[in-house]
C-alpha cells in the first residue's frame, strides 16, 4: 500500500506560478511510475503529466506542455509539479498518482495507477 499526500495548491493570478508537491510512503518509491491528474468542476478527471522508469521519462498533456514540469526526488520520496504561466482553465483539483507499471503506452489513463492522493485545489483567477 502506498499513501500519497499532495500539498502546494492555492489561489494564484493568471500568469503566475505554483509548485505542487506529493509525498509518498513506501520503500520502493523509485520503482513507481508517478503521475499528476486534475479534475475541473463538472468535468472528468484528466491526465496532466507523468514521470516513470529509471531514466525519468516524462510526458505531458498538450494543454500543459511547455508550461508545467514534473520531477521527482527519489531520496525524499517526493514528486513535484512546477506550474508556470497559469491560466484560468488550469483551475482544478490536482491529484498525485502512483503505479507499479513503468513500461507501456497507457500512462495517461487513470487505471495505469494504483494509488491516489486526496487532491489539492488550484484556483487561477483572471
Amino acid at each position: 500500500q502506498v499513501q500519497l499526500v499532495e500539498v502546494g495548491g492555492g489561489l494564484v493570478q493568471a500568469g503566475g506560478s505554483l509548485r505542487l508537491s506529493c509525498a509518498a510512503s513506501g520503500r520502493t518509491f523509485s520503482s513507481y511510475a508517478m503521475g499528476w491528474f486534475r479534475q475541473a468542476p463538472g468535468k472528468e478527471r484528466e491526465f496532466v503529466a507523468t514521470i516513470r522508469g529509471s531514466a525519468g521519462t516524462t510526458n505531458y498533456a498538450d494543454s500543459v506542455k511547455g508550461r508545467f514540469t514534473i520531477s521527482r526526488d527519489n531520496a525524499k520520496n517526493m514528486v513535484y509539479l512546477q506550474m508556470n504561466s497559469l491560466k484560468p482553465e488550469d483551475t482544478a483539483v490536482y491529484y498525485c498518482a502512483a503505479g507499479p507499471r513503468n513500461f507501456g503506452t497507457r500512462w495517461y489513463v487513470e487505471s495505469w495507477y494504483d494509488w491516489w492522493g486526496q487532491g489539492t485545489q488550484v484556483t487561477v483567477s483572471s
